[in-house]
């Protein structure tokens, strides 16, 4: 009995490595390419190299990053979707172009749920919701109340339609039930400048930008958009907390292979990933960024990816955002 079950076992294992051109060989064999859908210098071009030369450290093969943005991240996205499933050619990608650019566009020429196999969810980041430190605004209740009682009059800036900034405002609004009035720039600085200066009401702001300006006393922090306390504003409450249940937005990155990817050709990326993310520079350099380290394992990168499609859809479709 176990002479056959053994026999059977074997023919299957021989069937699947002739199915896997990887199983036959050694993954990987050569250079790995890492596509990072925005212009050099960002933060996602940073994380992309750092990582790439831990991954090429640990696999032994060079790891290339490639820039190609456009499109809010999308170019680049689309350019992976459409390449071999092999595990050479992957994508740094974001919460715009592989979650709100689904729900923002029915022409998107791919689907990030079903056309990438995720390797590992990397990193994320909460906003905060920052108000003038001059505002009559304290809390995230008084916001609450005020635009309960002044629908479209409270303004937060952002730069521009679709971004995580806009994102975090619009499902502020639909799960409070009260519409906010988006002001959209041209860039998050333009924006913040204006807040600064008392032209608009508030932001949901980038964490490390605004946390020099509540240092200073020119911003006041009435909550984040994450789970928990974050470690650059300690004392101020998540935005749930603080009394919006269930409210939170992230924005994220994540390494990606195309759907179909080999499991051997993840399991090794993923183990090269979670390898560089532990590592005490990788640490430093979230923690100086005010990054939160992630590194989900693909089951749950999938998962995460499919919710996220979902959440931020409803909150499009409920803005009528579809472009």
């Amino acid at each position: 009995m176990f002479r056959r079950s053994f026999l059977a076992a074997s023919a299957a294992a021989l069937a699947a490595a002739l199915a896997s051109p990887l199983a036959a060989q050694s993954y990987p064999e050569g250079p790995i390419t890492i596509v990072v859908p925005f212009p050099p210098g960002g933060s996602t071009d940073l994380l992309a190299r750092k990582l790439g030369e831990s991954i090429s450290a640990q696999l032994g093969q060079p790891v290339v990053v490639e820039n190609r943005g456009g499109a809010g991240g999308t170019v680049g996205a689309n350019y992976v979707a459409k390449s071999d499933a092999d595990g050479y050619t992957l994508l740094m990608g974001v919460t715009g172009s592989n979650a709100i650019s689904a729900a923002l566009r029915d022409d998107l020429p791919y689907n990030p749920v079903t056309d990438f196999d995720p390797v590992s969810i990397v990193i994320s980041s909460p906003l905060a919701l920052v108000v003038n430190a001059e505002s009559d605004f304290t809390s995230v209740q008084d916001v609450l109340d005020y635009a309960a009682a002044n629908p479209e009059t409270f303004t937060h800036g952002t730069p521009g339609v679709g971004t995580s900034m806009h994102m975090a405002g619009e499902l502020f609004g639909l799960e409070s039930e009260t519409k906010l009035l988006h002001v959209p720039y041209t860039g998050s600085a333009a924006a913040l400048q204006d807040l600064l200066g008392g032209r608009i009401d508030a932001m949901f702001g980038d964490i490390l930008v605004t946390s020099e300006y509540i240092a200073s006393g020119r911003l006041k922090a009435l909550g984040v958009t994450g789970t928990q306390e974050h470690f650059l504003l300690e004392g101020v409450p998540t935005i749930a907390e603080a009394g919006l249940d269930g409210y939170a937005a992230f924005s994220w990155q994540g390494l990606f292979a195309p759907a179909g990817t080999p499991p051997e050709a993840l399991d090794a990326l993923y183990g090269a990933v979670s390898e560089a993310l532990g590592g005490e520079e990788m640490q430093a350099i979230f923690r100086e960024r005010g990054f939160l380290v992630e590194g989900m394992t693909p089951t749950d990168s999938k998962a995460f990816i499919a919710s996220e499609v979902e959440k931020w859809t409803e909150v499009v479709n409920a803005a009528g955002l579809k472009q």
